[in-house]
């Protein structure tokens, strides 16, 4: 059984569900949009495009939507899950508002183990050969978060899958998933935040042409 939608989707006009969060993200400037200041990344890339989904926890309609929307993917696309894993830190509280509302057991993954007490890296109870889940905030190289699905393979975990808020759908990401055989599904994406940016006239179309050259190279791009 699918988990039903907050009030404030039930009575809007039909979008589909990636460009109505889309919509939502630039509404709440979780999804930023800035072509004459670009920002820059923590791996030195410069992007005309900021995701930042911490924002989405302040607001508590959208909140709700994006915990709806991970538990029905869940059910959807992995019925077989047994636990939720929340890749630290945003990660860890939509992971585990979806894992409350799915009444699955919780964990979450550091990006090292402690430097101190247990060494823990994987905070929680993970057994052996339990099927788990991972639940990001964004997906962008990938990298991080397959740190997160080695992890919990080398602790005995069968991860079967990843679902998260957003993904910039670069070509590195979708590949390296696919080396380490990892399906991901999200709810929103790069190409629906395009078209809600032209549609809403956020965007000219030669701008358009460059945000896409950005999503082709974004090492590359501006340079």
């Amino acid at each position: 059984m699918f988990v039903n939608l907050p009030i404030w989707r039930r009575f809007e006009p039909f979008m589909s569900t990636a460009k109505h969060f889309a919509e939502k993200l630039l509404q709440i400037k979780a999804l930023q949009i800035n072509m004459q200041n670009p920002y820059t990344w923590a791996s030195g890339w410069h992007s005309p495009v900021y995701c930042d989904n911490r924002k989405v926890l302040s607001y508590p309609y959208i909140r709700d939507f994006v915990k709806s929307e991970l538990a029905n993917m869940v059910l959807e696309q992995y019925p077989d899950a047994e636990v939720i894993a929340g890749v630290a830190t945003a990660g860890i509280p939509h992971g585990a508002m979806a894992a409350d509302l799915l009444k699955l057991p919780f964990i979450y993954v550091r990006s090292k183990p402690k430097e101190h007490g247990m060494g823990n890296q994987i905070e929680g109870v993970l057994q052996e050969g339990q099927k788990v889940v991972v639940i990001e905030d964004l997906v962008s190289t990938g990298k991080s978060s397959l740190q997160a699905v080695d992890a919990i393979r080398a602790a005995g975990g069968e991860v079967v899958g990843m679902c998260a808020l957003f993904t910039y759908g670069f070509d590195a990401a979708a590949k390296a998933m696919e080396d380490a055989m990892v399906p991901l599904h999200t709810i929103s994406n790069y190409q629906a935040l395009m078209e809600v940016a032209e549609e809403q006239k956020l965007i000219s179309a030669e701008q358009k042409q460059s945000l896409e050259d950005w999503r082709k190279g974004p090492d590359t791009w501006g340079k």
